[in-house]
């Protein structure tokens, strides 16, 4: 076992100094593209600018014979984009799949300093993350690049949810963890064919009522991913890193993709993958505080001075507990408005004159 003095020691002689605290950027949304279609890598330039995070796509919906041609296009792209304050991630392929160390090897020496994060998929445990903290060390030393990498994990396997804690404290690379319900369903043996989001046989019914017991009983669909998605952000609150929910798959019903995206924001996610530009905006406003929510915020944290004590607003009762639920609400606002003028100004126009 390594000593708790090692964990932020470089892994590689030459290698950047592991960050101590994972950077809070906005990322709302992250937006997959396939690297290797043209139709789609002429659109990043223009679709750089509206998302907070553009992520090269190498694993699912690569098709096999077009792996090598989607990992050239993604280092021709970043070479190519001047993507300003948007971060680039990339999924790369599964650590089990002929394709990972190649991925590795030519993302990092070509690329790796505009590479924000990458996206590791099917995480089972720590030692998955170990080996591809390793990797990156002696990776970013051989290239010479300046900051260290970050590595987000995918949690799609039973295993990996069981795992869950030990991976988001695996290594300081850690960025994030997305919850991936498609493979994870495939794991666990749901019955379940949808890419995210609930099903409508998954319910809880009304108790027998009426003559006999025999009036009509309503039903309520039940949320297929409320337990795994509170255990992920459960691990990574205590770690320290960033929860998101990950892909929605009908892209034509925008409803209930804001209803999962708005579920997974109250339960404490950052943001969510988006694998249509018209998830980009539902994905904005989900994930971005209401203007009003964001005044009532500061109207409380101004009550309540340095966050002690208790005081009452508007009837309702407020403490140091609201005070800090207020906090977490100025900080993400904050941070957005900084990097969204048209939030910014929504956000000032709601302050109380």
């Amino acid at each position: 076992m390594r000593s708790p003095k090692d964990f932020f020691r470089p892994l590689a002689v030459g290698a950047p100094t592991p960050v101590r605290e994972v950077p809070f950027r906005p990322s709302r949304m992250i937006h997959f593209f396939d690297p290797g279609n043209a139709k789609m890598a002429a659109k990043v330039p223009s679709i750089a600018p509206t998302v907070d995070v553009l992520l090269g796509n190498l694993e699912d919906a690569v098709a096999a014979d077009r792996k090598e041609a989607a990992r050239a296009g993604l280092v021709e792209i970043a070479k190519a984009t001047d993507f300003g304050d948007t971060q680039l991630w990339t999924r790369i392929n599964s650590l089990d799949s002929p394709w990972a160390l190649d991925d590795l090897l030519t993302l990092v020496t070509e690329i790796g300093d505009k590479l924000d994060v990458i996206m590791v998929p099917k995480v089972e445990g720590a030692e998955d993350i170990h080996y591809v903290d390793r990797l990156l060390a002696q990776l970013e030393a051989k290239a010479g690049v300046q900051r260290p990498i970050l590595v987000h994990a995918i949690l799609e396997t039973a295993t990996g949810v069981a795992n869950v804690e030990e991976i988001a404290g695996a290594s300081p690379r850690m960025q994030g963890i997305s919850l991936g319900p498609a493979d994870l369903a495939a794991s666990r043996r749901m019955k379940t064919t949808r890419v995210g989001g609930g099903h409508p046989g998954y319910l809880v019914r009304e108790d027998p009522h009426g003559p006999d017991g025999t009036a009509p009983r309503a039903t309520f669909q039940q949320d297929l991913w409320h337990y795994t998605l509170a255990r992920m952000v459960d691990a990574c609150a205590a770690h320290g890193i960033l929860p998101y929910y990950g892909p929605f798959g009908d892209i034509k019903d925008t409803t209930a993709c804001e209803d999962q995206f708005r579920n997974a924001f109250l339960l404490g996610c950052v943001g969510a993958w988006s694998l249509h530009p018209v998830q980009i905006g539902i994905a904005k406003k989900v994930f971005s505080p209401e203007p009003a929510e964001v005044a009532w915020a500061r109207k409380v944290i101004d009550a309540m001075g340095d966050g002690t004590g208790a005081v009452m607003i508007d009837g309702k009762m407020q403490d140091d507990a609201t005070y800090k639920q207020c906090q977490v609400v100025i900080g993400l606002a904050d941070a957005l408005a900084a990097r969204d003028p048209e939030l910014r100004d929504a956000y000032a126009a709601a302050e109380p004159r």
